[in-house]
């Protein structure tokens, strides 16, 4: 038996928040989870942190481009590297 590591129980939220924002199926995005079994846990795959990055600041720009300059500072920050 595998337990969800905090990161990954996080991760769940940020989804369904990107498909309540993005408008999408939250299906499609949990599809999307990449996990790795490290002593019966289960993390975030490196690589998906990666594509998840890539894709959320895809998909932000895309979102500014649509909306005026004064709404943008609205948008929620799901990165993982807090700086």
């Amino acid at each position: 038996m595998y337990k969800l590591n905090d990161e990954v129980i996080g991760q769940i939220a940020k989804l369904v928040q990107v498909a309540i924002i993005a408008g999408t199926d939250i299906v499609d995005n949990l599809r999307t989870l990449e996990l790795v079994e490290e002593e019966n846990e289960l993390f975030l795959s490196p690589e998906y942190k990666v594509s998840f990055e890539n894709n959320l600041k895809t998909m932000m720009e895309d979102l500014t481009e649509q909306q005026p300059a004064k709404t943008n500072d609205k948008f929620i920050d799901f990165s993982f590297n807090k700086s």
